[in-house]
């Protein structure tokens, strides 16, 4: 099972290594193919005075010292295309934000790099468009063939965060699992399919309390790997907390999805 956890947001040195100590864990697990993730920048964030980030150069410094430290791979997220290169540089993976899965100067940018490229699906798209998504980075990478097995072998990966149900809410069509799995890999993220879009006055909102609802239903479907944003304590964090898990949440649940993908 392929899983990705970290915080949210570099939101200090401290913090994220806090964190990374407490994941260790699962990195030694031989079920679970590990990354940490945590952003170096946030800047789809709903409110300009909204925390971003220490940036590119110190975010990237930190993630180096994880890497290093505990021998982590490591997925972030970009939002330019100029970003790419450098990221892929200490980033194993390098995710599109949902808000961007077709900006096709991104996608190409990614492409080129040797980083596996996970594309969150749009809260805005239909499960079948994000083949689309897709081979931009595969006919970028020289392939023309398209399929599971084939984004599978040259690194291209989807992530489902939910749709777009209403104002300020979501709603997990577990269809889409299935759909997008066809023509690639598909990773769940279950913290950000609890949020609440811009619900907090400036800020988005969430319920953390569905989140182990909706892992072990997408465990039950099926699907490659999970992503959680987890914290030390999430009623602090900086950016998501209403929606992330904190630790021992986290093993719980992980540990549920485990026993369900083995049946």
């Amino acid at each position: 099972m392929i899983l990705m956890a970290g915080p949210c947001v570099i939101e200090s040195r401290d913090l994220v290594f806090k964190v990374a100590k407490n994941l260790a864990k699962f990195n030694e697990d031989k079920r679970i193919d590990f990354y940490f993730k945590s952003s170096f920048d946030k800047a789809n964030r709903t409110s300009i005075d909204s925390f971003r980030g220490p940036g590119l150069e110190e975010g990237l410094k930190i993630l180096s010292e994880i890497k290093r430290e505990f021998g982590f791979k490591i997925l972030t997220d970009i939002h330019e295309s100029y970003q790419a290169s450098p990221v892929s540089e200490v980033a194993d993976i390098l995710q599109i934000p949902a808000f961007l899965c077709r900006q096709t100067d991104l996608l190409v940018a990614a492409a080129k790099t040797k980083s596996i490229v996970n594309i969150k699906k749009g809260q805005f798209l239909a499960p079948d468009q994000m083949k689309h998504s897709v081979k931009k980075v595969l006919e970028t990478r020289g392939v023309d063939e398209s399929g599971y097995e084939v984004a599978l072998k040259n690194g291209v990966w989807l992530c489902e965060r939910g749709s777009t149900f209403g104002y300020s809410n979501l709603v997990v069509d577990m269809r889409s699992l299935v759909i997008m799995r066809e023509f690639a890999p598909v990773i769940f993220d279950a913290t950000h399919s609890v949020q609440m879009p811009g619900a907090l006055n400036g800020k988005s909102g969430g319920d953390s309390k569905f989140v182990p609802f909706l892992a072990r239903a997408a465990a039950a479907v099926g699907v490659d790997g999970f992503f959680y944003e987890t914290h030390i304590n999430p009623c602090e964090a900086l950016c998501d907390g209403a929606n992330m898990l904190n630790l021992e949440e986290l093993e719980r649940v992980v540990e549920q999805t485990l026993k369900i993908l083995e049946i």
